[in-house]
């Protein structure tokens, strides 16, 4: 077999949605002449743990490890955090801080931490790599980022070896929707810019997740860039009996809901409707599965929906899964930012494989709509349509009422994790070809 060192950050025992993608990669990428290598931080500083997800990593791999130092225990201390607490990844506040020292973190964080704050990973990680590479072979590198501090070793471990070099981007860099509030100064804007198109410039193949982030990668710089969606497995729903469905008429989202995915016109449209429907009052339960930002909170409470909602801060993978596949309708909502077109969140794959109806917040015209007509799997409407969300709750409540609340979804097959780790390893097969190592035509 090839051989592809993979250089990340997320991975088991990490939880949430970053160590998807590829630990999923890794499971099948056997099947198809690969052989996978990991390197990965030996003591990260992971937001949530989830020991379910070791089940996937495949039996036997080499997995590389390295100790990473990153700044969190003074972070802590400015904000007056114990440090026992965990970071929350983007800008997920689930209390209110103190705006000043929030602030001046936030500084700290853009203009001092480029690219962000695992730089410090970086010189050491080289120089143990390049060791290890001096005396094993691969054949080709992976990095996967964010944080995009794992493109920066890469880069240099490519153009040291010569080696195929693969950059894999889960996000955007400086498109990411909150790079706007890092306050940078120019220079740090400038110096963010020059990694991001280093990185794009030199990487033999580059992968994003939607053809909107290509489109916007092309703005940067032109040239090929692979889409490589992210996807479901079916070895997650593969259980001998489906799960008996919720007793109540559950909107459940799943997942960390951050300020710019506070569901407003879902929290509005419900509060138009619950005083018209006595049944809907009786029957609704919001289920909250995974970390709430404090405005989300608030807003609950401001539009009178406290009563009706169920949080549960976080459970394993493989619970999520049960409770995705037991809730009546799935809350899908895409951030209410400038980008918004091209997110294309791994939950929206999850939700396909639950065969529940998805009820989406988000551009009708974005990457996510597109893959909801193409599979029928759920509906959409905009951020300030109201009416239109309104017309889509009490549509799928009238059918839960009849006893026929479903989905019949079809075009799955192609956002499998098995057929999406073909098209990762034919991209590997392509760079690695000795005819043409590197296209980017």
């Amino acid at each position: 077999m090839k051989k592809v060192l993979i250089i990340t950050y997320y991975w088991p025992p990490s939880g949430g949605a970053g160590v998807q993608r590829w630990l999923k990669f890794v499971k099948y990428l056997r099947e198809f002449g690969w052989e996978p290598l990991l390197y990965i931080p030996e003591n990260p500083e992971y937001p949530e743990l989830d020991e379910s997800l070791f089940k996937d990593v495949p039996e036997g791999i080499t997995i590389l490890r390295k100790p990473i130092w990153e700044p969190y225990d003074a972070y802590k201390r400015l904000i007056g955090r114990k440090k026992e607490e965990k970071i929350n990844a983007a800008f997920l506040s689930e209390k209110k801080q103190n705006k000043f020292l929030e602030n001046v973190s936030v500084w700290i964080r853009g203009n001092l931490f480029i690219p962000d704050a695992r730089k410090f990973w970086i010189n050491p990680s080289v120089g143990f790599l390049r060791s290890y590479l001096s005396e094993n072979r691969v054949d080709a590198i992976v990095s996967t980022g964010p944080p995009h501090s794992m493109h920066l070793i890469a880069h240099r471990l490519a153009k040291q070896f010569q080696l195929p070099w693969l950059a894999d981007f889960r996000d955007p860099w400086t498109n990411i929707d909150f790079y706007k509030d890092l306050k940078l100064t120019a220079s740090a804007n400038r110096e963010h810019h020059r990694l991001e198109r280093s990185v794009l410039e030199d990487a033999s193949a580059v992968t994003v997740i939607s053809n909107s982030m290509a489109e916007d990668f092309n703005r940067i710089l032109p040239r090929k860039y692979d889409v490589i969606t992210n996807g479901f497995d079916p070895d997650d729903t593969s259980g001998p009996t489906a799960p008996t469905l919720d007793h109540k008429f559950s909107i459940a989202h799943i997942g960390t809901l951050v300020s710019t995915r506070n569901p407003l016109p879902l929290w509005k449209a419900l509060r138009n409707l619950l005083p018209l429907h006595p049944d809907l009052a009786t029957d609704l339960e919001i289920k909250l599965i995974g970390k709430v930002d404090h405005t989300v909170a608030g807003s609950l409470e401001e539009y009178g929906l406290a009563p009706y909602t169920t949080r549960i801060p976080y459970l394993p993978h493989d619970q999520v899964i049960e409770a995705q596949r037991r809730s009546q309708v799935l809350l899908l909502i895409i951030n209410n930012t400038p980008n918004a077109k091209m997110i294309l969140t791994g939950k929206l794959f999850e939700y396909l494989a639950a065969g529940r109806p998805i009820l989406c917040i988000g551009p009708p015209d974005g990457d996510a709509a597109v893959i909801l007509n193409q599979t029928q799997a759920g509906v959409i409407s905009d951020h300030d349509d109201i009416k239109t969300m309104e017309w889509n709750i009490l549509n799928y409540y009238k059918k839960f009422k009849a006893g026929e609340l479903r989905t019949n979804s079809k075009n799955t097959e192609a956002y499998s994790r098995k057929e999406l780790t073909r098209h990762l390893a034919n991209l590997l097969n392509r760079i690695t070809s000795s005819q043409n190592p590197v296209d980017n035509s």
